[in-house]
């Protein structure tokens, strides 16, 4: 379904219905944006385990009725016993991607939903806000058929793993879709937050449950790991494009990734949305923007040598980066990729207030291992870090791990101010460029700019090939064109996952709302 849904109290959208329930239900009983995304952020980490857990880290972008922007960077740093002597004592030249050395890093989801209720200035107490995903914990919720396709595809690598079995094989095989997926461990842990705040997941009794089943494991990170770590709210990246000033997260996500491909489409004349020029220019801009940034730069952003920022204020060097675009060859793509699941989630209260966030454990299921005694499902964030002295990315105690997730937020010279993301490792940044620009340039309708077919360079969801994918619903016309032009085609399902669960919200300057969710999806928009 490509339909934009239209309101004007309140707003929201996710990947999972459930999800989207409980935000709308926040909204009705006087809660504001940011409490209505921490409700739905509970849910996704209850009903879409295999995206996201509370074991993960998010980050948030936020922008108040005023106009202005913030961002919230709930990223959680290595812990300061993974060392490189730490892996190689153990005979590793890379950090595994499951399993208890996988999960090396804080999980910083709560400390953003933390700090997001803190700056929202809320009235409603943590267990209404917890009280849907308490329930789905608890009573169970059916399995989605991707949910339990991704448990089906990566049983043999996780089943094994302490405490996954027990919580995801109940009956000695991968959860079907429709089976109820029952988490009591889980449930009891989200109502000890209830009773003792969420920073007890960091500094309490919860913190010292956490640490002993991560020491039981064998994972590096202890109850010190846990008490040092903070979330942190500061200014977001932004750029100036004809249409909008465009607002994403700063390092260690790739949010200056996605400023800097419409940074350079902007310098761009591509007539039509969805013509080969459109296409053929954001893909260009996509290898440039990845090959600049993502791949070299971006970060711990106390260890990178560059400011993003300055990359995209410096309208010089943008100038000569688009000029290197060739309107009508594809430049070789032989650069590795990065995989992760992940969710999107936006709301819009009646103030005015947008918020655009996202969350996630990195791998389906994260480092595979839920923590026995609290239900936990911890991420593999830090399982990217390079086992190298120096350089991008390389392990370091304290250090904290490259995200490929980046919300974000445009506000046009209108009034207008449009929350939008995705899910899908490196394809977030292509999906959030399609997105706008069909919407803020060629003016199409919001719920068909999410629902057209999208493209992916490199690989998402596991895919290993670097291939320019397709979902097989464009004119067969730009398929010849693109090939034609050098690009390595390889044409999808028409509404494949592997594309993402995007989402956009748009408020008007006259309070009108506009939402769509991803018919790739589970969810949508709900709206009063």
């Amino acid at each position: 379904m490509n339909e934009t849904v239209n309101a004007s109290r309140g707003m929201v959208t996710s990947p999972h219905h459930l999800a989207s329930s409980a935000g709308l239900g926040v909204l009705e009983d006087g809660g504001n944006a940011l409490e209505a995304a921490v409700a739905m952020a509970a849910v996704l980490a209850v009903v879409y385990p295999h995206m996201t857990s509370i074991g993960g880290d998010s980050f948030w972008l936020v922008c108040k009725p005023s106009g202005d922007v913030y961002s919230i960077d709930a990223c959680g740093a290595a812990a300061q016993t993974a060392s490189l002597d730490f892996y190689r004592a153990r005979g590793h030249t890379s950090v595994p991607w499951r399993g208890p050395l996988a999960a090396n890093t804080v999980a910083g989801t709560l400390s953003g939903w933390e700090l997001a209720l803190a700056a929202g200035k809320g009235s409603l107490p943590l267990s209404r806000l917890l009280r849907d995903a308490i329930w789905h914990a608890e009573d169970g919720v059916a399995v989605t058929p991707g949910g339990a396709e991704v448990a089906a595809s990566k049983d043999d690598e996780l089943r094994g793993i302490l405490g996954y079995a027990e919580v995801f094989r109940p009956e000695g095989r991968p959860l079907a879709a429709g089976d109820r997926l029952r988490q009591p461990a889980l449930a009891a842990t989200l109502r000890h937050m209830v009773q003792h705040g969420l920073r007890d997941a960091y500094e309490g009794k919860l913190a010292a449950r956490i640490a002993a089943d991560l020491a039981r494991t064998g994972s590096p990170v202890s109850g010190e790991d846990l008490r040092a770590h903070r979330a942190h709210l500061g200014a977001p990246l932004t750029a100036q494009v004809r249409e909008a000033q465009l607002y994403n997260t700063p390092p260690p996500t790739q949010g200056a990734s996605s400023l800097l491909i419409l940074a350079l489409f902007d310098r761009i004349e591509a007539a039509g949305a969805d013509s080969f020029a459109h296409v053929h220019a954001i893909v260009e801009a996509t290898k440039l923007a990845f090959r600049t940034a993502r791949n070299s730069l971006l970060g711990d952003p106390d260890l990178m040598p560059r400011s993003p920022q300055g990359l995209l204020s410096d309208e010089a060097a943008l100038d000569q980066m688009a000029a290197e675009i060739d309107p009508q060859s594809a430049r070789p793509w032989p650069e590795a990729a990065e995989a992760g699941d992940t969710t999107w989630f936006g709301a819009v209260d009646s103030e005015g207030c947008v918020v655009s966030a996202i969350q996630s454990t990195y791998f389906e299921f994260g480092s595979g291992i839920v923590l026995p005694e609290t239900g936990i499902t911890w991420q593999n964030r830090g399982a990217g870090f390079r086992l190298e002295v120096d350089g991008w990315n390389a392990l370091r105690p304290g250090r904290k791990p490259f995200h490929t997730l980046n919300p974000a937020i445009a506000r046009f010279p209108d009034g207008k101010v449009m929350a939008y993301g995705t899910m899908g490792g490196e394809g977030q940044p292509q999906t959030q460029a399609a997105i706008f620009s069909r919407y803020a340039r060629y003016g199409i309708a919001l719920g068909d700019a999410v629902a057209a077919p999208r493209w992916l360079l490199g690989r998402t969801w596991g895919e290993e090939s670097l291939t320019l994918k397709l979902e097989d619903r464009f004119d067969p016309s730009l398929y010849a064109d693109l090939r034609a032009a050098g690009h390595d085609l390889e044409l999808l399902a028409p509404y494949t996952s592997i594309m993402g669960h995007a989402g956009a919200l748009v408020r008007r300057a006259d309070g009108r709302l506009e939402g769509a969710g991803d018919p790739r999806s589970d969810g949508g928009v709900a709206a009063w």
